[in-house]
C-alpha cells in the first residue's frame, strides 16, 4: 500500500514575501475575512496583510476575536461575520490559534451540524479557499490539515482532521516572527521541535515525512536558542521559520504520537499554552518511548550532535533525551507549580487527562504504546 504525502498547493517562504500576497490570490475570491486576534492587529501585522490586498483591489473585512484556545463559540462568531460581510475566501493571521479557527471556520461554511460531529472522521467537505500566514515560528498549522478547537460543552480540546483543512496557500515570511518575545520564540519553537521528533518517531512515518523531520531537527535545534537570546538575527529566524515549516509537512504526514496526546488534556483543563505543555512533557514522554525504538531516537541524537556513529544507539538515544531537557532549562520553560496549576488540583484529573489522551488516538502512534496506567504515572512525573 502507497503513501500519500499532502503538503499546501503553494508555499512561498523568504522575506517580505508579504508583499506579494495579491499576485497569488488573483482569481480566488473578491473579499476575504481576515481571521486574527486583537495583538496582530496591534502589532501592525494586520496592516501589512491589508496593505497586500489594497494594491491588488481585493476587498476584505477583518475578525480579530480568536484568543489562545479557539474554542467552537469562536469559530461560530467567525462563520456568523464571514456570511454578513459576504466574504468568499479565507485568511489566516498569526500563530496557531487564528490558523485552526479558520480552518474551522471554512469547515462549519461547508458542512452542517455542530463542529464536535467531525471528531475522529476525515473531514472531505468543498471549504472556501484558505490562506495561512504564521507569524511564529511553531505550530506548522500552515502546512497541514489537522485543527485543535475547544469543545465548550464537553471540556475537551477536539483534534480534527482531514485533507480539506490543509491550506491553499502558506505564506512563511519570517518578518512576521521578528517581534516575537522571547517567551513566545521559546514555547513556539518547542512546539515545532516536538512535531518533528515525533513525526520522525511516529508508527505512520515515512520516506518523504523522515527528509522534513530530520532537516527540521537539525535547524531548529541549531537555530532556536539564538533566537530566544536574540530576536533580531534574520538569519536564525530565516532557519527557524522554515524548519517549523518542515515539522508541520512532516507530522502533517506521519502524524504526532505521546507527547500531543498528553498535551492536549493539560491545555484544555489547565489552560497552558500548547507550546509549554509540549515542552513540559517533553523530556518524561521521550524518556517513556525511546525503548519502542531506540534506532529512530538515536538518529535524533547524533543529528542533534550529542552523539556519534561510535554511539550505541541506546547511548545516543539517551543522550538525546538530555539534550532535549538541557534545552528546555535553556529556554526557561517553566514547570506547572509556577504557572500557578496545584499538585492537589492536576492529581484530581488524572484520570480524565489519561482517557482524554487516549482518546485523540495520538499516544498510539508511539512505538511504544502506552496504557493508561502508563500515562498516568507519566503525568505524576511532572511534579
Amino acid at each position: 500500500m502507497g503513501n500519500e504525502f499532502l503538503v499546501p498547493s503553494k508555499i512561498l517562504s523568504g522575506f517580505g514575501v508579504i508583499d506579494e500576497l495579491g499576485e497569488h490570490i488573483q482569481g480566488q475570491g473578491s473579499k476575504a475575512l481576515i481571521v486574527t486576534d486583537k495583538f496582530m492587529v496591534q502589532f501592525g501585522n494586520v496592516a501589512r496583510v491589508t496593505a497586500a490586498l489594497d494594491k491588488a483591489n481585493i476587498a476584505y473585512a477583518v475578525y480579530d476575536g480568536v484568543n489562545s484556545e479557539p474554542t467552537d463559540k469562536i469559530v461560530s462568531a467567525g462563520v456568523n461575520l464571514y456570511r454578513k460581510e459576504r466574504c468568499d475566501f479565507l485568511i489566516a493571521l498569526g500563530g496557531g490559534s487564528p490558523i485552526d479557527a479558520a480552518k474551522a471556520i471554512g469547515l462549519m461554511l461547508s458542512g452542517s451540524g455542530k463542529i464536535s460531529d467531525y471528531m475522529h472522521k476525515t473531514i472531505q467537505v468543498a471549504m472556501p479557499c484558505l490562506v495561512a500566514v504564521p507569524t511564529t515560528a511553531g505550530t506548522g498549522s500552515e502546512a497541514t490539515k489537522f485543527t485543535i478547537i475547544a469543545d465548550t460543552e464537553n471540556n475537551v480540546k477536539m483534534l480534527l482532521a482531514g485533507p480539506s483543512l490543509l491550506p491553499a496557500l502558506a505564506v512563511v515570511d519570517p518578518a512576521f516572527t521578528m517581534t516575537a518575545p522571547p517567551k513566545v520564540t521559546a514555547a513556539t519553537g518547542i512546539d515545532a521541535l516536538t512535531h518533528a521528533i515525533e513525526s520522525y518517531t511516529s508508527r505512520k512515518a515515512q520516506l518523504l515525512s523522515d527528509t522534513f523531520a530530520l532537516a527540521a531537527i537539525k535547524k531548529i535545534h541549531r537555530n532556536l536558542p539564538i533566537c530566544f537570546k536574540d530576536g533580531k538575527n534574520e538569519a536564525a529566524r530565516l532557519q527557524m521559520a522554515i524548519g517549523a515549516h518542515e515539522a508541520g509537512i512532516a507530522f502533517n504526514n506521519a502524524s504526532v504520537t505521546i507527547v500531543h496526546g498528553m498535551s492536549r488534556p493539560i491545555g484544555a483543563l489547565f489552560h497552558i499554552a500548547h507550546g509549554i505543555s509540549n515542552a513540559i512533557l517533553l523530556p518524561a514522554c521521550l524518556a517513556f518511548a525511546i525503548e519502542g525504538h531506540t534506532a529512530r531516537f538515536a538518529e535524533i541524537g547524533r543529528v542533534m550532535g550529542v552523539a556519534d556513529e561510535k554511539s550505541t544507539d541506546h547511548e545516543a538515544a539517551t543522550a538525546m533525551v538530555a539534550e532535549v531537557a538541557r534545552l528546555c532549562k535553556e529556554l526557561e520553560i517553566p514547570r506547572l507549580e509556577e504557572l500557578g496549576v496545584r499538585k492537589e488540583d492536576f492529581f484530581a484529573q488524572l484520570d480524565k487527562m489519561a482517557e482524554d489522551a487516549l482518546d485523540s488516538g495520538s499516544p498510539q502512534n508511539t512505538y511504544r504504546v502506552p496504557d493508561k496506567a502508563q500515562i498516568i504515572e507519566i503525568y505524576k512525573e511532572l511534579f
